[in-house]
């Protein structure tokens, strides 16, 4: 990890003089984050995720000059990332899909606990959630982000996004209890 020095210096070289190489380190830095990050939002699919941090860095470099340093680098690259999310999100209707999901685990659970005796993987858990709720519970729970910046990070107020946890626990709690 970078320290918050080495971090500016490489940011105002990006703005200042259109420096990929230093844009490049910040990419080394955050790129497995932002990669984990969309890995637990895809539900594993590591093309999808490539894709969707590769846009996200792209939007970061040719948006470098428009960060004005009100939070920390990584919570704006977040917002980007959960954006680009939303934007893929939209675009391919991932919201009527997973209310498939949620309507019908019985036949997905069927199949789990036929080939691994009642033990259910994460992912099968995160797919009864609907998508603000697993990106909340992603970047709380696996990326240790703490409430207050994922209220940067979405816009949501602390108060909804604690709401979102607790029933996204409760949604979880059900599936893997069946």
């Amino acid at each position: 990890m970078l320290s918050k020095f080495d971090e500016l210096k490489l940011l105002a070289q990006c703005a200042l003089g259109d420096d990929r190489r230093a844009f490049g380190t910040l990419v080394e830095a955050y790129q497995s984050e932002i990669r984990r990050f969309f890995l637990n939002l895809t539900f594993g699919d590591a093309s999808l995720s490539d894709d969707l941090a590769q846009e996200t860095f792209i939007k970061a470099y040719t948006s470098i000059r428009s960060f004005k340093g009100l939070s920390k680098f990584s919570t704006w690259l977040y917002r980007i990332a959960y954006n680009e999310f939303y934007s893929y999100s939209r675009k391919r209707h991932e919201e009527r899909l997973l209310e498939g999901f949620q309507e019908d685990h019985s036949e997905l659970l069927g199949s789990y606990e036929d080939s691994s005796n009642s033990r259910l993987d994460i992912n099968t858990a995160l797919m009864a959630l609907n998508a603000t709720e697993r990106t909340v519970v992603t970047l709380y729970y696996i990326q240790d982000v703490p409430i207050k910046k994922i209220t940067e990070i979405t816009e949501l107020p602390e108060g909804t996004i604690k709401s979102h946890l607790s029933r996204a626990r409760t949604k979880m709690a059900q599936v893997l209890k069946q």
